[in-house]
């Protein structure tokens, strides 16, 4: 089964970028153009790695990590940003999210951190799994 990534981002070329270097390698890279449609997307699918853009039209990506917090404690969510300024890294933390990164993304900071995230996530669950046998 292919480990699933959400990415939230008003800008086209952003999701296109996540949707072309990612699912070549192997995984599954779903996309929302707003909060309210990555919510709708998370209502039907289990995702644990979300990606979220901090400035969305209508609810905001600070908005958004909140709410989605409320419903899937474990899943791992990285703040994306062009504009450093206007969102405070402590903000930020306090809504829930798990990293920052800064506008243009790399592939490797990007790769780095799906890994990272996807290791954090298994070992979460294989020791949930061993409390629950």
């Amino acid at each position: 089964m292919k480990k699933k990534i959400l990415v939230v981002d008003d800008e086209l070329s952003i999701r296109d970028l996540f949707t072309d270097t990612f699912n070549d390698v192997g995984y599954e890279v779903r996309v929302a153009e707003t909060g309210e449609q990555a919510l709708e997307i998370l209502k039907g699918e289990r995702i644990d790695v979300i990606f979220l853009d901090l400035r969305l039209f209508g609810m905001n990506g600070i908005e958004l990590c909140r709410k989605i917090r409320k419903t899937k404690p474990i899943s791992i969510i990285y703040a994306m940003t062009g504009w450093a300024a206007l969102f405070e890294i402590e903000e930020c933390r306090e809504a829930g999210f798990d990293d920052f990164f800064t506008k243009p993304l790399t592939y490797e900071i990007l790769s780095c951190a799906l890994e990272d995230a996807f290791a954090k996530i298994d070992r979460w669950l294989g020791r949930y799994q061993n409390l629950h046998q």
